[in-house]
């Protein structure tokens, strides 16, 4: 049997959990990392809903490790681990590019969510509390995130105006995350990380007057959840394994 993507694996999760205690003092993109500087833009979440990476790194960690040391060869892992080695291992330096290059850091991001979700597809139906729900948060969040950097990106580069900028954000999250969820019915926790993500958008914009926008990603975070729980709903008759 190999372990070595297992063990891999396991090991990146360690990593990528350590890599915020590396970088220096990173809050966020600096206003004056874009032509126009963004200076709390109206896309950008709360502050406490990065608070989710708590959760997500240490799901992480003990789902690669309950898969490396006792899952390691088994078929119902097998397809997960390289696509989510492909997610984490380039993960571990996000923090610092993110302080050097706002454009390699968006196309990291985007690496980062579209292998993750990849992940999700390939996770098993069985160990779900160690692999999909895990996967399933993780992915969640990285597409809310990679779509947030799509609208810093229109506005900070002066190619739409900042409220424009997020509705296009809020419209490209539901784009990936509503068909996700429906194909992927049985990971409920993908369409929780992403709603949380737009409550935080929509609770930041409320507290800074945006009230139209903050009923955008209102709208936006009922809608998501709403497709979590009814394709969860659907599955609920089926025993855990």
């Amino acid at each position: 049997m190999n372990r070595t993507l297992p063990l891999l694996t396991f090991l990146s999760a360690l990593a990528f959990a350590l890599a915020p205690f590396l970088a220096e003092n990173f809050a966020g993109f600096r206003p004056d990392q874009f032509p126009v500087p963004q200076d709390n833009p109206p896309v950008q979440p709360a502050g406490w809903a990065f608070a989710i990476w708590g959760l997500i790194y240490i799901w992480l960690i003990l789902g690669t490790a309950y898969g490396a040391f006792r899952r390691a060869g088994h078929p119902d892992w097998a397809r997960l681990w390289p696509w989510l080695l492909a997610s984490l291992l380039p993960g571990v330096f996000w923090l610092e590019l993110a302080q050097a290059s706002f454009l390699w850091a968006t196309a990291l991001i985007w690496w980062m969510a579209v292998t993750a979700i990849a992940a999700l597809f390939n996770a098993a139906d069985r160990n779900r509390w160690m692999q999909r729900w895990p996967v399933s948060i993780y992915a969640g969040w990285l597409t809310a995130a990679a779509s947030v950097s799509v609208g810093l990106a229109l506005g900070g580069y002066g190619v739409l105006g900042p409220q424009t900028s997020a509705v296009v954000a809020l419209l490209l999250i539901l784009a990936i995350a509503l068909p996700v969820q429906w194909s992927r019915p049985d990971a409920p926790g993908y369409g929780a990380a992403v709603t949380w993500a737009l409550a935080g958008v929509a609770a930041a914009n409320a507290g800074d007057g945006s009230l139209g926008l903050a009923v955008a990603a209102g709208v936006a975070a009922l809608t998501v959840a709403g497709v979590a729980l009814f394709k969860s709903a659907q599955t609920a008759h089926r025993p855990l394994p």
